[in-house]
């Protein structure tokens, strides 16, 4: 048996072993009941707070999350919003000058076709005046050839070259006489004579010209050389120093269709000449015969001096030998410039050149026969030398 107090009155009571477990039981169920209760509420309020810590710290760090996501996202956003600009911008600016290129290209290529088409419609409209007026000119031609005889064309040849005489008779041959052949005596005669004289009334020289045409029509076509026979029996009959064709007589035949043609080696100083070349050849012919005429008159005041014939004839041969290389010299220059004349335009320097030398050679051969003199022709000649002293002397003295 136990003894136990009450704690709620003080009285003692004795309590078997079965009822003290009992109590013992009830005592310990009531307390591990109330600290169980307490540890619930410890353990409930430990839980909530563990709860609510846990809460709170999965608050604070879902929102550092939730803002480090945010600043990636707005990053990340700001990005692409800067990539869409910057691809925005690329792809304006490309299209940009995609659409200038373009439209650079489109106005190159208005503009190539507008020239295209303003050149092609020039070159065409070009093209088909020139067309035109080769047309009209030949058109007239054969409208004038079906009107004209062969004479008549062969007359209006004539006209032409007497126009251009004329238009330049006074300044370039104010003492020449230039005129139709109006003698036939003979039976024959050419169409002009030109005849062309210095200061002192000399004839410098002298040429017949013969004017040649005919009609696409003709039947029978003449060619050049089927007149120089004629041609020189009317320079010989008139007295005339130079025969000249104008001729537009065959017309295909590129030897005469180059201006200038020497046939001298058929018949002798004869030559053949297009129209375009008729004042031309008057020109170098009395330029040539003008230098020539000069040298002449000055060696026949020399011969016409008395002098000692044996010692005067060494010194003329030696002038003549002299005068005989220049004036060869010239000829072949004069030579080379007429067959050079035959392509005037493409080749007038080289013709001008070689007049040139022939000019140089003429004062060459002229300044030597500047140089004979008296003094040099009778030097070594005691008789020449008192010959002339004596015709130096007053006539007092001499009689």
């Amino acid at each position: 048996m136990q003894k136990l107090v009450c704690p709620s009155c003080g009285n003692e009571f004795e309590i078997d072993e079965s009822g003290y477990a009992e109590i013992l039981k009830q005592v310990r169920n009531s307390e591990f009941e109330s600290d169980l209760r307490e540890r619930l509420k410890i353990a409930e309020s430990e839980k909530q707070q563990a709860v609510q810590l846990a809460e709170v710290t999965l608050k604070s760090e879902f929102e550092k999350i939730a803002a480090t996501k945010n600043s990636e996202i707005q990053g990340l956003k700001a990005k692409i919003e800067l990539v869409e600009a910057e691809q925005k911008t690329a792809t304006a600016e490309a299209l940009s000058r995609v659409e200038k290129e373009r439209d650079k290209y489109k106005f190159d290529l208005d503009l190539a076709e507008k020239k295209s088409e303003l050149s092609e419609k020039s070159l065409k409209e070009q093209f088909d005046r020139q067309i035109k007026d080769r047309d009209d000119v030949i058109k007239n031609l054969q409208d004038m050839k079906m009107r004209l005889s062969t004479k008549m064309i062969g007359e209006s040849l004539e006209q032409h070259c007497e126009i251009e005489f004329n238009s330049i008779r006074a300044t370039a041959f104010p003492n020449a006489y230039f005129e139709k052949d109006n003698d036939g005596k003979s039976g024959s005669k050419g169409d002009y004579i030109f005849r062309d004289k210095d200061d002192a009334e000399t004839e410098i020289i002298s040429i017949m010209f013969e004017m040649k045409n005919e009609s696409d029509t003709t039947k029978t076509k003449k060619k050049n050389e089927d007149f120089y026979a004629e041609l020189d029996k009317d320079r010989n009959e008139k007295a005339c120093e130079y025969a000249v064709l104008v001729s537009l007589l065959e017309p295909e035949n590129e030897l005469f269709n180059r201006g200038i043609v020497d046939v001298s080696h058929k018949y002798p100083k004869m030559y053949v000449v297009r129209p375009q070349f008729f004042i031309s050849i008057i020109g170098i012919l009395r330029n040539a015969a003008f230098n020539s005429l000069q040298l002449k008159s000055e060696l026949a005041i020399v011969l016409a001096q008395q002098t000692d014939i044996s010692t005067f004839e060494d010194e003329l041969d030696e002038v003549k030998k002299g005068f005989n290389r220049n004036f060869g010299l010239a000829r072949t220059k004069f030579e080379d410039a007429i067959k050079e004349i035959d392509n005037a335009i493409k080749h007038l320097q080289n013709t001008k050149n070689e007049l040139l030398g022939s000019e140089n050679n003429l004062r060459l051969a002229n300044d030597k026969l500047q140089d004979v003199s008296v003094k040099r022709l009778t030097k070594g000649n005691p008789t020449m030398q008192a010959k002339f002293a004596a015709l130096k002397k007053p006539k007092k003295d001499r009689s």
